[in-house]
């Protein structure tokens, strides 16, 4: 039976609080469906999910906020009709202050206090476009944290980038701006995906050097074929194991090949993460739970999922 939202919202915890619970602990991401199959494969995946117990579940925003009510949607859907804790995401591009304020408030309406707080890429096609802020809105995501933490209370989480932003001239600058965020109120962040325990090691270093000394969760999706390594390369600039990419190139038009490669190295990853003393393992699942599903039985992590799962309090 749902739960009402009015007696969920006084019980409803951090993402700190969860993390600092014993692990290990996963989280999982998913983007507002499209159409009514898109919401049915999505409903599908977090009823999958949701016997494991994951620390919590963020809800994407959609390119320039282009999903922003289907977004809010979901996010409730999920406070009030499972045991989930939902993260709802946020990002400043194409907002003015104001919108920002209302959207916010839209969420906090919905019992949502959980929020990701992101500046977001330009809209359109192409993430490399050049970022032009909106002419009433915030230009840094430290700012965007620093509205979201002075309009209630909020508990908010930010992004991080194993090698460094595409757009940071260079390391020491992305660290530095990775500490304002944590400065300006962030409690954890996630990584964008990653291809490397030893990036994340790096990141995890740099930040406690720069006294932002918050838990940093790794960014986990097992990547199956070549052809979407590249693409990957291509909207984010990160860098990329050369090994890795030999491997899946070796294989090209082997799907099932493709597929093994990219499971195996998720796999070995997730455990030097977790070994490395990670706080989760965050998976974008694409709305999917297979792949996820299959990382967790091979980490040990899919404990009991034919029992039924407390209330997450």
């Amino acid at each position: 039976m749902p739960v009402c939202i009015a007696d969920k919202l006084h019980r409803m915890v951090t993402v700190r609080e969860r993390l600092a619970a014993p692990g290990p602990h996963f989280s999982v991401e998913f983007f507002p469906p499209r159409d009514d199959a898109e919401e049915s494969t999505l409903w599908l995946a977090i009823r999958k999910l949701e016997p494991l117990r994951p620390a919590f579940v963020s809800v994407t925003y959609g390119a320039g906020g282009s999903r922003r009510d289907r977004t809010i949607r979901i996010t409730e859907r999920i406070a009030a009709e499972t045991t989930l804790l939902p993260v709802a995401h946020l990002t400043a591009v194409g907002h003015s202050v104001a919108e920002l304020r209302h959207v916010i408030g839209s969420y906090a309406s919905v019992g949502v206090r959980n929020i990701l707080a992101l500046r977001g890429d330009p809209p359109g096609e192409d993430p490399s476009a050049e970022w032009i802020p909106h002419p009433q809105g915030l230009n840094y995501a430290s700012d965007l944290v620093a509205l979201t933490c002075s309009l209630g209370d909020f508990h908010v989480g930010v992004a991080a980038f194993p090698d460094m932003h595409p757009r940071s001239p260079d390391l020491e600058s992305d660290t530095r701006y990775f500490a304002e965020k944590i400065a300006a109120g962030a409690e954890y962040a996630i990584t964008q995906m990653l291809f490397s325990a030893q990036d994340y090691i790096g990141l995890r270093d740099r930040a406690l050097a720069a006294g932002a000394d918050v838990p940093i969760l790794p960014g986990i999706m097992p990547v199956t074929s070549y052809a979407r390594l590249m693409r990957i390369i291509e909207l984010s600039g990160q860098r990329i194991p050369t090994d890795l990419a030999e491997r899946l190139l070796a294989v090209q038009g082997d799907a099932a090949a493709g597929r093994e490669i990219g499971m195996q190295h998720a796999i070995q990853m997730s455990h030097q993460l977790l070994a490395e003393g990670a706080p989760a393992l965050h998976f974008y699942t694409f709305n999917r739970s297979k792949a996820t599903l299959e990382v967790l039985a091979a980490l040990g992590m899919a404990g009991t999922p034919d029992r039924e799962p407390a209330l997450q309090t």
